[in-house]
């Protein structure tokens, strides 16, 4: 780099890299191997003129030198290269005695004349210019050293040698060459810390690590000059040695079994550290270390005392009694020392209690409940003390046992009060008692004479003033009836404070709950008395209520009470609260007045008039609120009604003794034969009506009308009989009223009878015995076997049809369930019609 032409008084030259020197001749030199990228490497020589404050820059890039293209070893090329020396590096002692200025080394050039040098420290002083340190002869070549080197400051130096011609031209390369400082042992270990401090707990076991001590050396690491050696040189107090030291790391173990707090709570070590791996001729430094012992709970504590004696007066609360105290060898304040007191015996009532007082670790003995001098003169107490921290054994040491002392209390006579007991009175009373009533006593006792001599009642005023209690007796009566519903019964209960006072003025309280029991106070009734019953006759449900309380209110039971009506209704119950009302037969229509009593489970009886209209209709609506029926609205017959009603049945009686002996002439002589029965039913396979035919087996009769007021239709409907055999009318068989079919038009003369027509008892005497045997016979093999294809057995398949048989012998039982033909459907009444001459 040309300097002069920058800047040509330049005084002072430097570079911004560390990595790169400058001459003065603009010669730039790298001062140490470097690794150059892919890209520049760039940085700036600093020329200043101090004198003149002039300051210049100059800006170096250095590329990557290109690559030349390798050779084949075949084509190697071999070149001639100009030897030049190389001088091993030198070696100078650390604090060399001299004598000085001393010969380090020696270079020599066959082309130059004169030389220089520039040299570099490398280690703590690098950015340090130890200008004077070493020179060169400038005729010779020969380096020397002009004082002693510390090592720690310089490790070694790097001198840079010129040869220059006369002219100071640089003919070769400079010559880097390397002078190190041999380190001697001139300084001696030393601890990291001044004063190491550990703990380990009492009772540990030996090999326990307690610590580490640390040392360093100043001196050239990994030789003999930095090899330390650590040991323990003393301990204090100095008994036998508790403690360990590793020479090599520093460790501290336990050593003594039993290390105890009690008896040394901590020990004092003074340790040695030796270079030269602990060689006599090593350098030392000796360190304190300190070895607290941790306090653990090895000794239990222990009463002072065994026995102590107090004094309390009676009905006391809240007060201190007595304090105990404990010894402990533990640390004071740990949780190994801190006493924890209980009451082992005597305090089954929990009239005592006994904490710690933190700051002198004693018991406080204090009553928490009022003792009493009559019931016990004296308390004993044992109480055991135990610590915060589970107590831990110590080696070789047998177990203790709870140290325990003993307590006696005590109980000194205090002229008290009356007491009432118990203190408080539960007195049930029946809701609605009368005024006046004695529904308990109360009374209290004079604790010293265990009497109630001479004590007086009385309810202090401004409570509950339902209840009076007697000044001499304590009985208790009622002044006004109890009522769960009003006043300050309302919650049913009520608290009654008495006083009891005794002949010295000494007062006692006691209190009264009057709790009212619910009472049978209400009748029950039927919510709703008013309801409709059309001809479907369906039960009505009624629901009765109770204001009372169980167990004065459900279930109930429901009772028809007169005579008359109960014949013709019936009361069947629901649940507990509802019961079903219905009639028991075919009743006539009209408005029935029911009374109807219900009884509560406590026996209390209310009776409520149900009214039922029983209407002839289909909805309730039909009715209106009026009744539908064929004689009259009222039920009851009267005497010339039932008179009627005589005349009429032996009238009809008559009638039909002589029909039956009209047909019974034709009837006994005749045999059945097999194609009689075929006339019984008519075979049609039309469904249009038929030519207008008069059966002779219908004979049409006159207009009846009943005249009992049995609520039969009337008008000008007309009925008909259907004659079987012996002249049963369809009228006979049902047993009742007369059902009408239509109008039906009255017809001359006789009614002509078919003697081939027999009654359904003589037609089912006749062909049951034989139509049995027939099928008896048939349903038997060769081998007297019944036959699968007549007689076939069936499983049980769950509950019969509500709607009954329908077997060839059901209508033996439904003879008389002639309903059906007031209710025929529009084909079954045309089928009717064509039967009737219109």
């Amino acid at each position: 780099v040309d300097l002069k032409e920058c800047l040509q008084s330049a005084e002072f030259i430097s570079s911004t890299d560390g990595n790169f020197k400058i001459l003065e001749d603009g010669s730039v030199y790298t001062t140490s191997a470097l690794f150059l990228s892919a890209e520049k490497k760039t940085f700036t020589i600093l020329l200043k003129d101090i004198q003149g404050q002039v300051e210049k820059k100059i800006h170096v890039s250095l590329v990557e030198e290109e690559k030349k293209k390798a050779r084949h070893v075949r084509d190697t090329v071999l070149k001639r290269t100009k030897r030049r020396w190389g001088p091993i590096p030198s070696v100078m002692i650390e604090n060399s005695l001299g004598p000085f200025p001393l010969q380090i080394q020696q270079v020599q050039s066959d082309t130059a004349q004169n030389y220089t040098i520039y040299y570099s420290a490398s280690g703590p002083g690098i950015d340090q210019d130890p200008k004077g340190l070493f020179y060169i002869e400038r005729e010779t070549g020969n380096i020397f050293a002009t004082r002693a080197v510390d090592r720690e400051q310089y490790p070694s130096f790097q001198i840079i040698c010129f040869a220059t011609t006369p002219d100071g031209y640089s003919p070769e390369v400079p010559l880097v060459h390397t002078i190190r400082i041999e380190d001697d042992n001139d300084n001696a270990p030393y601890f990291t810390q001044d004063l190491f401090e550990f703990c380990v707990p009492e009772n540990s076991k030996p090999g326990i690590v307690v610590g580490k001590v640390t040392a360093e050396d100043r001196d050239e690491p990994y030789t003999l000059h930095t090899t330390l050696k650590y040991r323990i040189v003393a301990q204090n107090p100095p008994i036998t040695p508790a403690f360990s030291l590793h020479g090599d790391t520093g460790v501290i173990s336990v050593l003594l079994p039993q290390l105890d707090r009690e008896l040394v709570p901590s020990y004092t070590l003074l340790v040695e550290v030796r270079d030269m791996a602990g060689q006599p001729f090593g350098l030392c430094t000796t360190g304190t270390v300190v070895v607290k012992i941790e306090d653990t709970n090895d000794n239990a504590p222990s009463f002072k005392q065994i026995q102590y004696e107090t004094r309390v007066e009676e009905n006391r609360v809240s007060v201190e009694i007595l304090r105990v105290s404990v010894v402990d060898l533990d640390e004071p304040g740990s949780p190994g020392s801190g006493a924890v007191y209980e009451i082992i015996r005597g305090n089954d009532d929990q009239a005592f209690e006994i904490t710690t007082d933190k700051n002198t670790n004693e018991g406080i003995l204090c009553v928490v409940k009022g003792l009493d001098y009559e019931s016990a003169k004296q308390r004993i107490l044992v109480i055991g003390v135990n610590n915060e921290a589970p107590y831990l054994l110590a080696p070789h040491s047998q177990q203790l046992s709870q140290s325990t002392c003993s307590v006696t209390v005590h109980v000194l006579d205090v002229d008290e009060g009356p007491v009432f007991k118990p203190c408080l009175l539960r007195l049930d009373v029946k809701e609605c008692e009368d005024i006046g009533t004695a529904i308990g006593r109360y009374v209290a006792e004079d604790p010293e004479t265990g009497n109630s001599e001479g004590i007086r009642y009385r309810i202090p005023p401004g409570q509950c003033n339902w209840i009076n209690i007697d000044d001499k007796s304590g009985e208790v009566r009622t002044v006004k009836v109890l009522d769960r519903d009003i006043g300050e019964m309302r919650r049913g209960q009520c608290n009654i404070t008495v006083l009891a006072i005794d002949r010295n003025g000494k007062t006692g309280t006691g209190t009264i709950q009057v709790c009212i029991v619910p009472g049978n106070k209400n009748f029950p009734r039927i919510a709703q008395t008013d309801y409709i019953m059309c001809r479907d006759r369906e039960p009505i449900c009624l629901t009765a209520q109770d204001d009372d309380e169980a167990p004065y209110s459900t279930p109930f039971v429901y009772r028809i009470t007169d005579r008359n009506l109960a014949s013709m209704w019936k009361i069947n119950p629901q649940n507990d609260n509802s019961a079903y009302l219905s009639p028991k037969g075919d009743i006539p229509f009209g408005i029935y007045d029911i009374p109807v009593s219900v009884m509560d489970n406590g026996g209390k009886v209310g009776e409520t008039t149900v009214r039922v209209n029983l209407c002839d209709c289909v909805t309730p609506t039909e009715c209106d609120g009026r009744t539908r029926q064929l004689s009259g609205g009222n039920v009851t017959l009267g005497l010339w009604g039932i008179l009627a009603m005589i005349l009429g049945s032996l009238l009809l009686l008559l009638i039909l003794i002589t029909i039956c002996g009209c047909c019974g002439r034709g009837v006994m002589h005749r045999q059945v034969t097999d194609d009689c029965a075929n006339h019984n039913l008519i075979i049609s396979n039309t469904e249009a009506p038929g030519e207008e035919v008069m059966d002779h087996n219908i004979i049409p009769l006159q207009n009846t009308c009943d005249q009992g007021g049995y609520g039969v239709k009337t008008g000008d409907q007309q009925t008909f009989e259907v004659v079987k055999g012996r002249g049963h009318t369809l009228e006979s068989v049902k047993g009742g009223g007369h059902q009408t079919l239509g109008s039906v038009k009255e017809g001359g003369g006789q009614p002509m009878m078919d003697t081939c027509r027999y009654s359904y008892s003589e037609w089912h005497n006749f062909t049951h015995p034989r139509l049995g045997e027939k099928v008896h016979l048939c349903r038997q093999d060769e081998e007297q076997k019944h036959s699968e294809d007549y007689l076939l057995s069936y499983n049980y398949e769950g509950k019969g049809s509500l709607a009954g048989s329908v077997g060839c012998c059901s209508d033996q039982h439904e003879e008389e369930a002639l309903d059906f033909l007031d209710q025929l459907e529009p084909k079954f009444r045309t089928l009717a019609e064509t039967c009737i001459k219109r």
